[in-house]
């Protein structure tokens, strides 16, 4: 297939695909989709090899929260019968973020339901990097807290933080329907606070809101634009009690398009399996490690994932091996870039713009039949933080 012979030709060169051809991978039929990973797989291979790094999420306060986005359980609103909770205290989170080390993870997540953090809150959860990092030689530690006020990113990075991750989610263009309580803007803006801090900046998605595929291309090409470190993809999890509950768009297949299209447009990134991979790509999970280089291990914020166990058997039996600490994620370019404050993905010393040319070309994606329901796939957290039962790590 000429497409996916250019596509690898220009993800070995880091070099950006056009719009048209971004498209066009979401456009395939499910018959070539092998076609489709195989051909992913060459570029994940290039700046990644066979290494799969393990993250584990702490969730530090559950529920609660003010904001109105339409796709979380732990929305103004929502209804779902999710674990709620008030602030961890730094020797809880410790605790939960060793158990999710032990067994793998090489970074930890740190994620707080709400707007923004105030100044309290990052002093509290500076204080709970500082403990996990004492207790935890090597470990990464990545904060997600909302949206940031001025100078807050240089406290979380001076208490020890490495990353943080605040996902665009959408396109802009669509961003307005699932949610009104803040703007993309915000969210961009937020991006920017810790790439100028010197974070690693970490900025996803999430598919199956119901979006286009013209809303898939737009936001991977400005996630490319603002050229953070890690890109998770998110599957929408259907939560009962949330107003995308009927949201059931996608099929394994898909799912590997998506994956195989930010792989392209994002060749040198850590691409992140995150939420939702054991709803929607179910027991076509091993195939995706062809495409992204991360993945969570076990249980998400407020849904229960698949035994940390069986991740970890996954990734062997695949051919794959668990990135230790010891090993640096990034390639070698982008880890001197982010180490000198400047932007791996691109050479020359034109900005973090995207390389490339190319108009929106309107696809014809094919027809597909809409999936049933899965509701039997989504379980609510009901161990570790926040619980009295172990932690699934």
């Amino acid at each position: 297939m000429d497409l996916l012979t250019t596509l690898v030709d220009k993800g070995l060169r880091r070099e950006l695909p056009t719009r048209e051809e971004a498209l066009a991978v979401l456009a395939t039929s499910d018959d070539d989709v092998l076609e489709v990973v195989a051909a992913a797989g060459k570029v994940r291979r290039q700046w990644f090899g066979r290494r799969v790094k393990l993250n584990y999420l702490v969730n530090l306060k559950s529920g609660l929260c003010p904001e109105d986005c339409s796709y979380c359980s732990q929305r103004l609103g929502s209804k779902a019968e999710i674990l709620k909770y008030t602030w961890l205290k730094p020797d809880e989170a410790s605790q939960a973020a060793a158990a999710g080390v032990a067994g793998g993870a090489k970074r930890v997540c740190l994620v707080a339901s709400g707007r923004g953090p105030t100044d309290r809150d990052v002093e509290r959860v500076g204080k709970t990097i500082e403990a996990i990092k004492d207790q935890n030689e090597g470990v990464e530690v990545c904060a997600c807290l909302g949206l940031l006020s001025d100078g807050q990113a240089e406290r979380l990075r001076d208490a020890g933080a490495d990353a943080y991750n605040h996902n665009l989610n959408t396109s802009e263009a669509t961003y307005g329907e699932i949610t009104k309580t803040h703007t993309y803007a915000d969210r961009v803006d937020t991006v920017q606070k810790a790439h100028a801090a010197g974070l690693s900046a970490c900025s996803g998605l999430i598919a199956g809101m119901g979006e286009s595929d013209e809303d898939l291309v737009d936001v991977v090409f400005s996630l490319r634009e603002l050229d953070p470190d890690s890109v998770p993809v998110n599957f929408l999890i259907p939560f009962e009690g949330t107003p995308l509950a009927k949201e059931w768009n996608l099929t394994p297949q898909r799912c590997l398009r998506i994956l195989a299209m930010v792989r392209f447009v994002c060749p040198d990134v850590e691409v992140r399996i995150a939420g939702g991979r054991e709803v929607h790509l179910r027991s076509m999970q091993p195939l995706a490690l062809n495409l992204a280089n991360s993945i969570f291990l076990g249980d998400y914020l407020t849904s229960e994932g698949q035994a940390g166990k069986d991740d970890l058997d996954m990734i062997a039996d695949a051919g794959f091996e668990v990135e230790g600490t010891d090993t640096t994620t990034l390639p070698e370019h982008r880890a001197d870039a982010l180490a000198g404050g400047g932007c791996g993905s691109h050479s020359g010393s034109g900005g973090c713009g995207p390389c490339g040319d190319g108009e929106p070309a309107a696809a014809e994606a094919p027809v597909a039949e809409v999936p049933a329901a899965r509701t039997d796939l989504v379980a609510v957290r009901r161990r570790g933080t926040g619980t009295d039962l172990a932690p699934n790590a």
